[in-house]
């Protein structure tokens, strides 16, 4: 391609997309530039406290339960509070609680922490995906949802690098910077980014009792369809989460170094920043039930391919596979959610569906441990196929009868959003005052 057709490929990537949703994205970026505890956390427990491995496990347990708890309590704040609002609550509170930590030197003070830090990093996730949902028009989210994925890539990808450096001077040097920039990002929060919430329906009718039509945890529980999605969403993440649990384990069985994992998984960060944008143009308009069956698919069938691996170019190779299926998932597997969610519910429903990925990070090391310790890492890479195989047949199954409508221009047919309980879909009865804002602008 020539430089001017990269020039209006970029152009056509960027335009139209609102002013709010790139401050948002510009907090998301910040956010994953400051990002140490998460990385670094268990070589800070280990080497600068002296504690065992053991104990850094709990820590990191304790830190995804944090996450787990809190998806849903933010899902709800979400709705009844405001994304705004939210967002403000966890990144000031992410914020307090990474400096704290710290400065912690007890084993239990830092455990207790830990977790507060992993609620907090947890909370404003379903506010940023719900407020990117209220204010994207319906035809560039996949494009939005990919741009921001990118941007969470690309910080993570810079912040791995720097981080290093910094703990090499100092690790608390390490919590204050991730502290100073949460900070900074709750601040662009509160002077750039406005609300976005649609009008509440009334929460109580004139007799005093519970709108019918107010969506709640169990109306969230109760739609199968999307709670099949989460589903398949939880098995989707299983896979992807032995890329940082179950394959640095099977290197170092086979006598690879750390540096050797670092390697190979930073194929991963070089990918997504590279090929995200432009894999978002060619799949933007085509049929995500096909997407998901395909990224499931090369998700499970790329790490099994990684039995046979034994050199650090191999094991690269093989996360080109899955990182491919990775950058086809993220974006149409988060508008699909947006797909199925009423307006006036989404924060509750992207919080059960963060919730499908933080429980995966809790399952996934018992998993890879369980397996790698029993039978072997060749059959942990055959159960991430076989799981792979079964995600791609359920998305098949489960989406196979979802009314179609035909794009304009001949494109490939959309999913409309699936038939919920009338309660479950407030906006029916009014329009929804986001879209109606969309339009206008």
């Amino acid at each position: 391609m020539s430089v001017a057709g990269l020039r209006r490929a970029a152009r056509e990537t960027v335009s139209g997309l609102p002013r709010a949703f790139w401050w948002l994205w510009l907090s998301t970026l910040v956010n994953r530039l400051g990002g140490f505890v998460a990385t670094f956390m268990a070589l800070y427990l280990t080497l600068d406290r002296g504690y065992s491995a053991s104990y850094a496990g709990l820590v990191a347990a304790l830190h995804g339960l944090g996450g787990v708890i809190s998806s849903l309590g933010a899902g709800v704040m979400t709705d009844r509070l405001g994304r705004r609002p939210t967002m403000l609550i966890a990144q000031v509170s992410m914020a307090v609680s990474v400096a704290v930590l710290g400065f912690m030197e007890h084993p239990v003070a830092i455990a207790a922490v830990a977790f507060f830090v992993g609620m907090a990093s947890s909370a404003s996730r379903p506010a940023v995906q719900a407020m990117m949902a209220d204010i994207v028009p319906p035809e560039d989210r996949i494009r939005a949802f990919s741009l921001n994925y990118w941007a969470i890539n690309l910080g993570f990808a810079v912040s791995a690098a720097a981080a290093g450096f910094i703990a090499e001077y100092s690790y608390l040097a390490g919590f204050l910077g991730e502290a100073l920039m949460t900070l900074f990002c709750a601040v662009v929060v509160f002077v750039k980014v406005p609300e976005s919430r649609p009008e509440q329906a009334p929460v109580k009718s004139a007799g005093g009792k519970r709108a019918k039509d107010e969506v709640r945890i169990t109306t969230v529980l109760r739609d199968g369809r999307f709670m099949g999605v989460v589903g398949l969403s939880f098995l989707v993440a299983l896979i992807f989460q032995q890329g940082y649990v179950g394959l640095p384990v099977a290197m170092g069985a086979d006598g690879l170094s750390s540096s050797d994992f670092g390697t190979a998984i930073a194929v991963n960060g070089v990918l997504i920043v590279a090929l995200q944008i432009p894999v978002t143009r060619f799949i933007q308009h085509r049929d995500p039930r096909r997407l998901l069956i395909i990224s499931s698919l090369l998700a499970g069938y790329g790490f099994g391919l990684t039995a046979f691996a034994g050199s650090v170019a191999v094991y690269a190779l093989t996360v080109c596979v899955w990182t491919l299926a990775e950058i086809v998932n993220a974006p149409t597997q988060t508008g699909l959610v947006v797909q199925l969610s009423p307006a006036q519910g989404r924060g509750r429903y992207q919080g059960m569906y963060t919730m499908s990925w933080s429980v995966a990070a809790l399952v996934a090391p018992l998993m890879s441990g369980f397996v790698i310790d029993h039978y072997g890492a060749a059959w942990l890479w055959g159960a991430c196929a076989v799981i792979g195989t079964v995600a791609g047949l359920g998305y098949w199954l489960l989406m196979r009868n979802l009314p179609r409508e035909e794009v304009p221009g001949g494109e490939e047919p959309v999913i409309e959003p699936a038939p919920v309980p009338v309660q479950a879909r407030p906006d029916q009865a009014e329009p929804d005052p986001a879209t109606a804002v969309e339009r206008a602008g």
